[in-house]
């Protein structure tokens, strides 16, 4: 009877331990919120989508209201071409703008969408056409040392002249004292 009990919690502690790895899994994954409501496909271009990733939220007014769907590469316009799916409970205006956002300063990046004022709605397939693109933090990085370079380098540049200037008046002084 004993063997029977402890083979028993054993078995739900295994059982437990499963469901706990599964739903990490999942989580890790970008895939714990599975719905299967109904959406809308919207298509996006973009010059640069930093390290946006397939099933990244889609959020607008820190809601999420779809996901990333696929991405791809649009070889006439050498843009990334990506497509969001959209819960059908949430209609946007057709001059909706999106933007890609980063979640705190190294976080995951996702789609921000910011509504318009247009009395039409986006229907399924249309393409939002302003779109703004990654902030990628090595480019920021460096512009930011590539500008503090040039302006020492241009700071250098009168500084030098000013102590070649700056003696010629020391022997005046010298000789008239």
């Amino acid at each position: 009877m004993k063997k029977n009990a402890l083979d028993f919690w054993v078995g739900l502690f295994v059982v437990l331990g499963f469901i706990a790895v599964l739903f990490l899994a999942l989580k890790a994954g970008n895939m714990s919120s599975l719905s299967f409501q109904a959406t809308y496909p919207v298509k996006l271009k973009f010059d640069n989508i930093g390290g946006l990733k397939a099933r990244a939220p889609v959020k607008s007014a820190g809601v999420v209201v779809g996901r990333v769907a696929s991405i791809g590469f649009d070889t006439n316009t050498y843009q990334a071409l990506v497509t969001i799916d959209i819960d059908k409970q949430y209609p946007f205006p057709k001059d909706t703008s999106a933007k890609i956002l980063t979640a705190g300063l190294l976080g995951e990046q996702y789609i921000g969408l910011d509504p318009g004022g247009d009395s039409e709605m986006l229907k399924s397939g249309d393409t939002i056409s302003m779109t703004q693109s990654a902030i990628v933090l090595e480019n920021v990085i460096g512009q930011f040392l590539y500008s503090k370079a040039a302006d020492s380098g241009a700071s250098k540049s009168p500084a030098s002249s000013a102590p070649a200037a700056a003696p010629a008046p020391a022997p005046a002084s010298g000789a008239g004292g």
